[in-house]
């Protein structure tokens, strides 16, 4: 009876050991961001570092901290350098890194799939144009295709595949000027005039163009769209009044997309929308660190104040913790080789992209 009411004590001693041997009090968690401020990833880390500093122990302060450089390769390769971290770095993705990596990028010494994830926000986008191209609706949109736009890109390899892709199918002539160090630079090039064409994921869309829409000063084309629980490609929630690029298309074109860009667009898409931020503790990280991170963000999406102000802030989109997290992470990494091929190959041939 003795022997087993020590075996009892003893694993709730280690139940008790391993739940509060994390603490982080008087800490600094660096949350990096491998994109310029005022982007989709910059707002997102920056509503959920506050929330999550309260769940986790010891309440730690969570700075975020914006290294953008090389499509978000820079700073993920920096990430990559850490083995076994301490719990007081982690690093929020975006398609913008992913896509480097599932294409071959030779920037690229990372590897996601290595990297502990402990939470994935799926989002969606819009996209719009500037009032001075004179288009209003999409009975205008031969004005569009007689005009030469200029678009600011991350990079060929980076999520703006996926603008630059629908620009293309849809016949628009997009100068696409690359370099840009996120969407919100880009954005700002935007608004002063620079830029004609634009794109931006739904938390910056919210915060800052549905704003420039109502004044006037941008003038929405469509959203990307949702997938469906059967692969269709639906309206977007948080947009529900915008077309999908699907509708879109269809809209102005007479018909579907379709065909070998059409295919890898929605592939990459599924990838780069589905788990399009995630957020990740370095290679190596112990069991007991990825659980406490995994389980705060849990608590930060079941909170009051995630539920009454999660929405507004990111859109309508499945915020996964745990189990689900990780397979996110293994779904947004699984490109078929047909479309990879396709998509490697158009590079090369539209922007020089050597692979």
């Amino acid at each position: 009876m003795l022997k087993k009411f020590l075996a009892i004590v003893a694993a709730l001693m280690m139940s008790m050991t391993s739940s509060f041997a994390v603490d982080f009090s008087g800490k600094t968690v660096t949350w990096l961001i491998p994109f310029g401020a005022g982007g989709g990833s910059d707002k997102w880390a920056r509503y959920y570092a506050p929330m999550l500093s309260k769940a986790l122990p010891g309440n730690p302060t969570v700075v975020v901290q914006n290294c953008p450089g090389g499509s978000g390769t820079k700073c993920s390769n920096q990430f990559a350098q850490i083995k076994g971290g301490d719990g007081l770095t982690i690093l929020g993705d975006s398609g913008s890194s992913k896509f480097p990596f599932l294409l071959d990028d030779k920037r690229v010494q990372y590897n996601p799939t290595k990297w502990p994830i402990v939470l994935s926000s799926a989002t969606g986008g819009g996209a719009y144009v500037s009032p001075s191209t004179g288009y209003k609706t999409p009975a205008d949109f031969k004005k569009l295709q007689g005009k030469k736009l200029k678009y600011g890109s991350q990079g060929a390899t980076s999520l703006d595949l996926i603008p630059q892709l629908a620009f293309d199918m849809l016949g628009l002539q997009v100068d696409s000027v690359m370099g840009y160090k996120g969407r919100g630079p880009a954005r700002v090039a935007f608004e002063r005039g620079e830029m004609t064409i634009d794109y931006q994921t739904s938390s910056a869309y919210l915060k800052v163009m549905q704003t420039l829409v109502k004044d006037g000063k941008a003038v929405p084309l469509f959203s990307w769209g949702m997938l469906d629980d059967n692969g269709n490609i639906v309206r977007d929630p948080t947009f529900p009044e915008l077309p999908t690029f699907v509708e879109y298309y269809e809209q102005v074109h007479g018909k579907k997309p379709q065909g070998p860009a059409w295919s890898a667009w929605k592939t990459f898409f599924a990838s780069g929308f589905g788990g399009q931020k995630m957020v990740y503790l370095p290679e190596g990280t112990s069991a007991d660190i990825v659980k406490v991170y995994a389980d705060a963000f849990a608590k930060v999406v079941a909170s009051d104040e995630f539920k009454s102000t999660g929405t507004k802030q990111l859109g309508k989109y499945p915020q996964a913790t745990g189990k689900a997290a990780v397979a996110a992470q293994k779904e947004a990494f699984s490109i078929d080789a047909k479309s990879k091929t396709w998509v490697k190959d158009h590079l090369t041939k539209k922007y020089g992209v050597k692979f």
